[in-house]
């Protein structure tokens, strides 16, 4: 006959198998949980890899330099949008023998390397001319492009913020170049429009890595407007409060031949003394000085079709002084993106040559449009259109692309309400304390 248990049996059987099965869930908890530290161990050593290879080189030669341009060629090749400067004007640019701007900037560039790869660039630069003028001790970022990697865009601009606290700097700021004359600003809208020469363009990641790293706050935002040409005729308010400028107030706009620019007339220093008495007083401008004017005068001069550029004087001076000025051109963007690698040759040339004397595009680009404050309640900004729509007209453009505008400029944004008009791009300057 089977023995039969006692309860007292009964639980102590109990007992025994809720002790196996206790013992075999934390063997199983302590194999997991193992598994897991090294697999966490296993994500912190290659994230410490991938931190690792992440290189920041100065630029200290003109091979670097290369590598420093090129950064850009790479990141944006076959981009739709992008317009590429040319490598001559880079080389120009950066080259404190040749760019006039440092007659009062400091600067030093930086590529970040992946890998033994460049995948990133940044100038750090300082304007003491701006920071004196603004009160501020500033150190700017300019040219910042990266891959799509929080390392390197991080590590780019920790290089910019330790050297400018190694001069002394309190914060940094940025995108911003030497000058005004530079790119301004990071597009934070508008990545599917078409890019300008002067304004450039990013990848729509870039403001997101701003916002990731924290940190970072608004310093200016800018706005871009897409200004469309009138199919035919002028418009009525145009008209009108343009022939009543002229009549009220005796300003007028006068088309000038190549050789009154740099001949005894000199309207190229003219025209952009009117630009620094214009923008002056906007963010972060520090007026050019006679070096840099005559840079520009020789660089831009030569290849505008004096057709799109407009002068407004007041012929109540004897001297008819400038009050106003008009610099446009025909957009480069599509023939700088046939440009490889920023170069004119093979076939470059040939496609800048028709956007330039053959106007093959569609669009015009506003470069500078400037008018002495005294004089735009006069409405003289009224004459600058007046005298350039019919040349639009004429050459086949549909719609102009304006330079920068700040945000809170209502002022020149006011010149816009007559024509049909679009604000279709926006840029940000940020600013972190050191």
């Amino acid at each position: 006959m089977p023995k039969q248990l006692f309860p007292s049996e009964t639980l102590l059987h109990g007992a025994e198998k809720s002790k196996r099965v206790f013992f075999i869930f934390l063997s199983f908890y302590v194999t997991s949980v193992s598994l897991e530290m090294r697999t966490f161990a296993e994500i912190n050593t290659a994230k410490k890899k991938k931190m690792a290879s992440i290189e920041i080189r100065k630029v200290t030669t003109r091979r670097d330099l290369d590598t420093f341009i090129q950064v850009h060629y790479d990141l944006y090749r076959g981009n739709k949008f992008d317009a590429p400067n040319l490598y001559r004007d880079e080389v120009r640019t950066f080259s404190k023998d040749k760019n006039a701007a440092f007659e009062f900037c400091e600067a030093d560039y930086f590529v970040a390397f992946r890998d033994g790869k460049a995948v990133g660039r940044v100038a750090a630069i300082i304007n003491r001319r701006a920071n004196e003028q603004w009160q501020r001790q500033s150190v700017r970022f300019g040219w910042l492009d990266f891959e799509d990697n929080p390392d390197v865009s991080r590590a780019l601009l920790d290089t910019v913020a330790m050297w400018g606290r190694e001069r002394g700097m309190t914060e940094i700021v940025g995108p911003l170049g030497f000058t005004d004359m530079d790119p301004e600003g990071m597009l934070t809208r508008g990545f599917d429009q078409l890019g300008t020469m002067a304004t450039g363009y990013n990848h729509p990641y870039y403001p997101q890595h701003m916002e990731q790293m924290g940190g970072w706050e608004k310093d200016n935002d800018y706005v871009e407007y897409k200004l469309y040409v009138p199919k035919e005729g002028m418009p009525e308010k145009f008209l009108k409060i343009a022939e009543m400028v002229q009549k009220r107030y005796n300003l007028h706009t006068v088309k000038i031949k190549r050789s009154q620019i740099f001949g005894k007339d000199q309207y190229g220093r003219k025209v952009f003394d009117v630009v620094n008495r214009t923008f002056g007083h906007l963010y972060g401008y520090s007026e050019m000085s006679d070096h840099q004017i005559d840079e520009y005068v020789k660089m831009y001069y030569p290849v505008l079709d004096m057709n799109l550029l407009c002068i407004v004087e007041d012929w109540n001076t004897p001297g008819h002084d400038v009050v106003g000025v008009g610099i446009t051109i025909p957009s480069l963007t599509r023939a700088l993106q046939k440009c490889r690698n920023g170069r004119l040759w093979p076939f470059g040339w040939w496609h800048v040559l028709r956007a330039l004397k053959m106007r093959k595009t569609d669009v015009v680009d506003l470069l500078l449009i400037g008018v002495l404050p005294e004089y735009r309640k006069k409405g003289a900004n009224s004459l600058l259109f007046y005298d350039l729509i019919p040349w639009y007209q004429k050459y086949g453009f549909k719609w102009g692309e304006t330079h920068v505008e700040m945000e809170t400029n209502d002022k020149v944004q006011s010149q816009w309400q007559y024509l049909d008009h679009e604000q279709h791009k926006r840029r940000r300057c940020y600013k972190k304390p050191l």
